[in-house]
């Protein structure tokens, strides 16, 4: 029953977390696929219709390309401006599916400038490109010299490619409006995403768009979001669920979160002091509490315990609005420290998990991961004396919370699977 209590107390932590109220301030950088159908304003209203409060301010002159924003004079004041918690960059829509050595002169260096502003003048801010769609039939007026663009296919795929290329160099997320798009495409082909010109957005699509933004920015599930936009209400439904597939249940896959902080440390120990060593990552302010009444905000704190008992230690490591929370527990006896958690000094590594994790654990009785979703799975592993060797290899990309209980007690772990 206990063991119960305590699941069912994690469970609605990690869950409250999902529900709470949010607000946001977003800057767009881009052009016509930004504005038609006012994007921008479609995310605002969706966003209240779940709760949720985003204000957003915009510069998108049609046709506007990285190197253009990069030296346009609105679009620099408003990133100047700060307290961005992102900005978002939208390239030219052809420009990041031309060849190779093109993409590498107009379009990849002009990304880095932005995002290094962005950096600069959003202490907190994250750069989130817009990772746009192939047009409907392809692109006809570059086909003939570039023939990788000859089908919706071939452009849309390049535009992938290169938009997570982006992201990738500069530490950046995705909102992977084309990726939700060729979903859609392949799933319910009937839902027209497309206007007469094959290229811009229907209102359909900008909604499509404008879901993905929801839950890029929110990490919040697009089934929450209640407004359908004066669209049928089934094809609303199926856009909802598209992007929670594509997106909400593969955050880190855009690298949403990849760069929240991860609390972490280790301590060894002379007599009653203990030397605390912070394995944190990701994460800039520090907040210790020693578990008797002395707490320390120090990268790497000392701590001299004046009794023998157990003690629970918590660390909580924060980057702007994102935070994480580690608890060990040391034991204090009148001989001196003994090293390690309460239940058995457990150890464990690699974090981030590629395929197995390795932890170091004398014994335990029963052990738990949890998603993000709250699902429960029981993970295989084999043994060899302390070391235990957990299979991850069939869990999907994503954020987990391992969950040990020995004794009537859990302590959980933070984990993330590439």
């Amino acid at each position: 029953m206990k063991k119960q209590i305590l699941l069912s107390i994690f469970l609605l932590t990690l869950l409250a977390s999902v529900f709470a109220q949010t607000s946001k301030r977003v800057l767009f950088l881009g052009n016509s696929y930004t504005s038609v159908n006012n994007l921008p304003q479609m995310i605002t209203d969706l966003a209240a219709s779940a709760g949720d409060n985003v204000e957003i301010d915009s510069n998108t002159p049609g046709g506007q390309t990285f190197q253009g924003h990069s030296t346009n004079s609105t679009s620099l004041q408003k990133i100047m401006l700060g307290n961005w918690d992102f900005v978002v960059l939208q390239e030219q829509s052809q420009r990041p599916s031309f060849p190779d050595s093109q993409v590498e002169v107009e379009v990849f260096p002009y990304a880095h400038i932005l995002d290094s502003l962005i950096n600069v003048y959003n202490s907190c801010g994250e750069t989130m490109f817009y990772m746009t769609w192939g047009r409907k039939n392809g692109d006809a007026d570059n086909c003939v010299s570039w023939p990788p663009l000859c089908t919706y296919e071939g452009m849309d795929s390049l535009l992938n490619l290169r938009y997570m290329m982006m992201a990738e160099v500069n530490n950046a997320v995705v909102s992977p409006v084309g990726a939700v798009w060729k979903y859609l495409r392949q799933n319910h082909p009937l839902i027209e995403l497309y206007q007469s010109d094959e290229s811009h957005p229907s209102l359909a699509g900008s909604y499509a768009a404008a879901c993905c933004f929801y839950t890029s920015i929110f990490r919040k599930d697009p089934m929450l979001i209640t407004n359908d936009y004066a669209l049928p209400a089934a094809d609303a439904a199926n856009i909802r669920a598209a992007v929670k597939t594509i997106v909400y249940e593969n955050l880190l896959s855009w690298h949403i979160g990849e760069y929240d902080p991860i609390a972490d440390f280790d301590f060894v120990s002379s007599n009653n002091m203990v030397e605390f060593t912070n394995l944190s990552i990701n994460a800039n302010s520090y907040k210790w509490d020693f578990g008797d009444g002395e707490n320390s905000i120090d990268i790497n704190p000392n701590h001299e315990y004046t009794e023998p008992d157990n003690f629970s230690v918590t660390l909580i490591a924060n980057y702007c609005d994102y935070s994480d929370t580690i608890e060990q527990s040391v034991n204090i006896i009148a001989s001196g420290l003994e090293n390690g958690f309460s239940i058995n000094s457990i150890s464990l590594y690699p974090n981030p998990i590629s395929n197995q994790l390795i932890i170091k654990i004398k014994s335990f009785d029963e052990m738990y991961v949890f998603n993000s979703l709250g699902q429960i799975f029981t993970p295989s592993y084999t043994s060899i004396g302390t070391n235990i060797s957990v299979d991850f290899s069939n869990f999907p990309s994503g954020i987990y919370f391992l969950v040990i209980s020995s004794d009537g007690k859990l302590l959980t772990k933070k984990l993330i699977k590439e």
